[in-house]
């Protein structure tokens, strides 16, 4: 690391050296090289007087870049493509006359974004199917765990640690959904020049439609794509590039909630993400063991989903065939977007693969609100012994506000089961009171839900992935 200037943080704290390589220069001018080969076989295949002397001479250099040759070039033109063209005729003298033949920098360079943002995709998916199939576990093993509920993070009718967890899986799951939807419509640009009219092939090939239409379809097949896009400009539009954010952005948010949620609970000492043994959670309080790493998930999230707003504003702004107004931009966002992402998804996959759980001290907050959350049944069962219903619960709503009193303003225990065993209305005993304060009681159909949402949604898609799964996070920081 260089330390006399600045290092993107994204790559030397966050990403993985996976998705770091997708955004390197040899990714992007190795592709280069293929679609130039691509395109070359293809001109040759439809009758122009490319040799097969002159692809294998391009072949020969696909990899091998001659960097230095195409810096000096561009001081000189300015213009990345050109040098990039001009060195790769230095490596093939042979074949340096039908390099880029017919084609504008667009082919290049478009066609590639598409083909890095493929690959970044699949990378990113494959890190997503391993958050579900984390929290899937954590899910199943934690189904019956009650626990406290919270609407508007007061308590509320209780559930389970493990029926939580699925309302975040669930998300995952949406954003699976949503990435598989753009991944598998993503097309090439392929070959259409400047304005996208296609009109130096009519020159090349002397006016022939029907030669002309097999071009796009032919360079796709060879670049490992379905089709290209049917229309364009001189780029392909910008609203893919949107769509593509649009799908970190999802992500982004549904890691923002998960790591919310697990901060939260971290502040009431019910679960806690890793903490490693020399680790240390605050420069002054030693005693401290902070959420950190939650709350990077958060960082990077808002970063990510505010990020998306670029592509969108991209896609808006570009003038009729094509402005460059994009360029610098797209350099930005799509690549930090998706480190981002990337760093966000490992620290998901390390956060939940060692989340605690302290059952305990979620069993001494239930009890301490159970006895609320009780009384419509308590209510029930004094009826039923022959009580009056009004009557019951005007007595219990208003015990329960002396109880409540009793917490909040004299900070004792919730003693709303001895105010209701000393009440004769409801001739019930404290023994019988307690005795009906098992959690489990409560939780209404959660272990169920669990159980079914495992079976029927994220067990047939980690079925179907089964070679994606078993990536452990490596986290640098």
């Amino acid at each position: 690391m260089s330390t006399d200037r600045y290092n993107s943080p994204l790559s030397e704290r966050y990403a993985s050296r996976e998705m770091q390589y997708i955004f390197s220069p040899d990714m992007k001018f190795r592709t280069w090289r293929r679609l130039w080969i691509a395109l070359a076989e293809t001109e040759k295949e439809l009758g122009l007087d490319i040799t097969q002397e002159q692809i294998d001479e391009l072949k020969a250099h696909q990899d091998d870049i001659n960097y230095e040759v195409a810096k000096a070039r561009e001081k000189e033109v300015r213009h990345d493509v050109m040098s990039h063209v001009y060195a790769y005729g230095v490596q093939c003298p042979k074949a340096k006359g039908i390099i880029h033949l017919g084609a504008t920098s667009c082919y290049v360079g478009d066609n590639t974004d598409i083909i890095i943002m493929s690959e970044a995709l699949k990378l990113v998916r494959k890190k997503l199917v391993n958050v579900i199939a984390e929290l899937a576990k954590f899910a199943d093993a934690y189904k019956d765990l009650p626990t406290l509920a919270f609407t508007h993070f007061q308590p509320a009718q209780p559930t389970t640690v493990g029926k939580r967890a699925t309302l975040w899986t669930q998300e995952f799951v949406m954003d699976l959904e949503d990435l598989d939807y753009v991944l598998g419509s993503l097309k090439l640009l392929g070959s259409k020049g400047t304005t996208g009219t296609q009109a130096s092939f009519l020159e090349l090939f002397n006016g022939d439609q029907e030669t002309i239409d097999q071009i796009d379809p032919m360079i796709a097949e060879k670049m490992g794509f379905r089709e290209c896009y049917a229309v364009s400009g001189q780029t392909y539009s910008r609203k893919v590039d949107t769509r593509v954010a649009n799908i970190l952005a999802g992500i982004a948010a549904s890691a923002h909630k998960m790591s919310n949620d697990i901060r939260l609970l971290q502040h009431l000492k019910e679960v806690e993400e890793p903490f490693e043994k020399s680790q240390i959670g605050s420069s002054a309080m030693a005693y401290k063991r902070n959420p950190m790493r939650s709350e990077r998930i958060a960082s990077l999230s808002r970063y990510v989903m505010v990020d998306a707003l670029n592509p969108a504003i991209t896609s808006a702004t570009q003038w009729f065939e094509r402005t460059l107004d994009d360029s610098a931009n797209k350099r930005l966002s799509i690549p930090e977007g998706f480190l981002a992402v990337d760093g966000i998804l490992d620290l998901c996959l390390n956060v939940v693969d060692g989340l605690v759980v302290y059952d305990k001290v979620i069993r001494k907050h239930m009890m301490s609100e159970l006895p609320f959350m009780a009384t419509e049944n308590i209510m029930m069962d004094a009826v039923k012994a022959g009580g009056d219903r009004q009557e019951l619960h005007e007595k219990i709503r208003v015990l329960s506000m002396q109880a409540g009193a009793n917490v909040k303003q004299e900070g004792k225990d919730n003693n709303l089961l001895e105010l209701i065993a000393a009440d004769p209305a409801f001739n019930m005993t404290l023994e019988e009171l307690e005795s009906s304060m098992e959690p489990s009681r409560y939780v209404g159909r959660a272990p169920r839900q669990v159980e079914t949402f495992l079976q029927n949604v994220v067990n047939p898609i980690l079925d179907a992935n089964k070679e994606l799964l078993g990536v452990k996070a490596e986290i640098n920081v």
